[in-house]
């Protein structure tokens, strides 16, 4: 029986069948293509999955909100006051329990289960991805997801009504979905160093917002069918891509060889002592960080406290944005159910520029933690705008919806991603990357946790006011930019004791 460190390096199938046709081993340079590509895929299509509630939402539940949309900076702060504007004319009489008075709140708590069941599986999961094979890890999770969410959408051909069979599979789908980020950050950080990361793994990270447009296209497109299609088509296509990591995922270069072949022909060139270095480094280096020691790694709380605040703000706008639009009205017209959710796809296009831009900042100034707390403090502005502003013209909404899309995502890319591996691959650790998962998990499990609760408040508030939703949000970012105060000073010292030092040497060096 295979040891469970042999179930670590196993070799997937795929690679096999790909260099037995070839008749030549792949080249690392290959290996981390294909790494980048699959891991992209994979989670692309966690979050297609996860977008399609948001776009069924205003099916579901064609009910109009009672409450005006303002258009003028005087009415934003002014509570609830009356449009003018007639409200649109609903066809269908959605889903039942959701189209009750309170399917909002219905609504609200199936996301607070789902994401609740994420944050907290996250924490496991992460604790599994340092321990057990990620390529195992990421099928499971992949497979399971597929299938709770086309049990969703069963849920539309079998004519179920009980609120509780849809908070149920929520909640199995929620648990399934915390495999993927934990698992795919790993992977990524197993093949790339710190250097460009931020880039790199700022380009990489556009598979969020290309999976929630994706998602959200797709969900849109198939609603004329029946609003179950927009859950089992999403579905069985991840089942099928979880099929496809299965196969051809190498998780680290030590689990293909690929590492060894490096050394080896490193070494081939300085000396014909080749043979010890077929084997991997001592097995200290193996041991994977437990929960508590990864939590005391220096800036793992701040990030993680900070992302809760910053996932808060993303996931209210991912969640509820189709709806908001949908039920908004612009330059005095309103949107179809279709349209509003093909227009929310808009704020992930600007997320996308965002995570590029931020880890692209945060490399060329190596400065990650006054990028992310820039970008959050820049978000308030572009929040009120859009809340002001948005529904004067569709250009106009349009264009803030980009900005706000861009300076919220931003820092939330770039936490998740560079700033994660980076954190679990700390000095502290002696360069220990099995900590890459666990550490992870701690910063988006914890994130996640304000992803569950924004979503929640935001389906009771939003009954009330709009615009106190608004100002959650405003109030969230401000807070998540606070709690990187002290790391931002002591970036900023750094920063000054280095320029210090390099004027201080070029002046030595001229005398």
């Amino acid at each position: 029986m295979a040891s469970l460190s042999d179930v670590k390096r196993s070799k997937p199938i795929g690679i096999h069948i790909i260099e037995y046709a070839r008749s030549t081993r792949i080249s690392r340079k290959t290996y981390k293509r294909m790494v980048l590509i699959l891991t992209f895929l994979a989670y692309t299509s966690y979050h297609a999955t996860r977008k399609t509630t948001s776009v069924v939402k205003s099916v579901l539940n064609p009910q109009t909100s009672e409450l005006g949309f303002f258009l003028w900076p005087q009415s934003f702060f002014l509570g609830t006051v009356s449009s003018g504007i007639e409200k649109p004319p609903r066809t269908g009489s959605g889903w039942a329990p959701f189209n009750s008075p309170d399917g909002n709140g219905m609504l609200g708590v199936i996301d607070v289960a789902f994401l609740s069941m994420y944050s907290f599986g996250m924490y496991f999961a992460g604790h599994l991805g340092d321990r057990i094979d990620l390529r195992i890890l990421l099928t499971v999770g992949m497979v399971g997801t597929a299938v709770f969410t086309s049990l969703f959408g069963v849920g539309f051909w079998l004519n179920i009504h009980s609120f509780y069979y849809y908070l149920v599979i929520q909640m199995f789908a929620g648990a399934f979905q915390s495999t993927g980020w934990p698992s795919v950050v790993a992977v990524v950080g197993n093949w790339f160093g710190k250097k460009n990361r931020g880039l790199i793994m700022g380009i990489w990270n556009a598979h969020t917002s290309v999976g929630n447009i994706t998602g959200s296209l797709i969900a849109s497109a198939l609603l004329k069918y029946g609003w179950g299609w927009s859950f089992a088509i999403p579905g069985l296509l991840m089942g099928l891509l979880g099929f496809i990591m299965f196969v051809f995922l190498p998780v680290s270069p030590e689990a293909v060889d690929a590492e060894n072949e490096d050394k080896l022909s490193k070494s081939s060139k300085e000396s014909n002592a080749t043979e010890p270095l077929l084997e991997r480094g001592t097995e200290s280096m193996e041991k994977p960080v437990g929960f508590l020691e990864a939590w005391r790694i220096p800036g793992v709380a701040p990030f993680a406290f900070c992302l809760f605040f910053c996932k808060l703000v993303a996931y209210t706008f991912l969640d509820w944005l189709p709806f908001y639009l949908s039920h908004t009205a612009i330059d005095g017209q309103y949107l179809s159910n279709s349209a509003a959710g093909t227009l929310s796809t808009l704020f992930d296009v600007g997320g996308v520029v965002g995570g590029i831009l931020a880890g692209h900042l945060s490399d060329y100034l190596d400065a990650r933690t006054i990028t992310a707390a820039s970008f959050m403090y820049c978000a308030i502005p572009a929040l009120m705008l859009y809340r002001v502003y948005g529904s004067i013209s569709l250009i106009w909404n349009i264009t803030l919806m980009f900005i706000t899309g861009m300076f919220v995502n931003g820092p939330y890319a770039l936490i998740t991603t560079s700033v994660s591996a980076d954190l679990g691959t700390h000095s502290s650790l002696s360069r220990n990357s099995r900590a890459l998962a666990t550490v992870t998990a701690i910063i988006d499990g914890t994130g996640s946790v304000g992803a569950a609760v924004g979503p929640l408040l935001t389906g009771y508030i939003s009954a009330k006011s709009w615009s106190a939703v608004f100002i959650m949000l405003m109030v969230s970012a401000f807070i998540a930019g606070l709690l990187l105060t002290k790391l931002v000073i002591a970036e900023v010292k750094a920063k000054i004791e280095t320029a210090r030092s390099d004027t201080t040497s070029r002046i030595t060096s001229e005398v």
